[in-house]
């Protein structure tokens, strides 16, 4: 089994930056509504806690373990960020465990998740697939690969319901010749739901870039980031008691950010225990309440993949393009 064999060898070739001096300050925070005031003080600032990546994506919070973890899918590494240690590479490959075929892209994994056992639980762009990995032996249990009898294209992200079912969006964007890709077994780009049991069943596949994919609290509502650039937007679906679509509407239009020339695109979604959604799109993360109405963006100075919730909730973590950073909140 390859492992973390590889990772204590290859430290120092490693393009992390540790921010040694203390943390910059990068970024800004858009306030559009004072009812930003109590989820980010007006003090706050957005620090630099590690750069030098080729793309920065999926982290997660192991509140078990005290320590995020975070990918960089083109160099198929998974790091970890704890307090007082830094950044250090955690598995290496992350992904894909062998040699990379031609035509892809990101070999690594992409969204993560942590399960009610503990153990990490990654949409693995690489080996397109929906895999387990126990944090303390990385030992890899592949989950889903197929639908039907084809293979998934790249899958992106994923989240985990109470019922132990995996949402999971199945995007291009591990080929390198995305929808025109050789590789390519399924003509669609697809969102999915994973049943404790292993089934696999397709919740839309009408979209042509889904991607990132979070839950309400109260598991009725599914939320779906759509990186189309003639479509920036953030979907939500009603759910049945069963886990499944009745249907679907508009929830967060990110045109206008777009037509502003900010970077980014719709990309990765966490939703608070009190509903309102943190949504990366262009500028940074769009915080807007369950109702659908834009309090502020908390911008980084590049384009955010992805975010999380840190130590009981009271900071959030951000993958930004090269950069991990983070902001204090309330």
């Amino acid at each position: 089994m390859i492992g973390r064999r590889t990772v204590l060898a290859s430290l120092a070739a490693m393009p992390v930056a540790a921010m040694a001096a203390g943390p910059a300050k990068v970024g800004g925070i858009t306030r559009l509504s004072p009812a930003l005031d109590r989820i980010i003080a007006p003090s706050a600032s957005i620090e630099i806690l590690a750069e030098g990546f080729r793309w920065a994506e999926g982290p997660v919070w192991v509140a078990q373990r005290d320590y995020l973890l975070f990918n960089d899918p083109p160099a198929n590494i998974l790091y970890r960020w704890q307090a007082g240690q830094g950044t250090k590479p955690f598995l290496s490959p992350a992904g894909l465990q062998t040699a990379i075929p031609a035509g892809v892209r990101e070999a690594g994994l992409n969204g993560l998740a942590i399960d009610t056992a503990g153990q990490l639980i990654a949409a693995d762009s690489g080996t397109r697939a929906i895999v387990r990995i126990d944090v303390e032996t990385t030992k890899r249990t592949i989950l889903a690969n197929r639908f039907g009898s084809k293979r998934f294209n790249s899958p992106n992200d994923l989240c985990i319901a109470p019922s132990g079912t995996i949402y999971f969006t199945d995007p291009p964007y591990g080929f390198a010749d995305g929808d025109a890709s050789s590789l390519r077994e399924i003509d669609h780009n697809g969102l999915y739901a994973l049943t404790p049991d292993g089934d696999v069943a397709l919740v839309d596949g009408s979209h042509r870039r889904p991607n990132g994919v979070a839950l309400s609290p109260d598991g009725r509502t599914l939320y779906l980031a759509l990186s189309d650039e003639k479509q920036p937007e953030i979907r939500a679906y009603t759910l049945d008691t069963k886990g499944r679509p009745t249907g679907q509407r508009l929830f967060h239009d990110m045109r206008k950010q777009r037509a502003e020339g900010l970077p980014g695109l719709p990309d990765g979604i966490k939703v608070a225990p009190d509903g309102h959604v943190f949504a990366t799109g262009p500028g940074g993360v769009h915080i807007v309440t369950p109702d659908g109405t834009l309090l502020g963006i908390v911008a980084t100075g590049k384009a955010v993949a992805n975010c999380c919730f840190g130590p009981n909730g009271k900071s959030l973590f951000m993958t930004s393009s090269d950069r991990l950073a983070v902001v204090a909140l309330l």
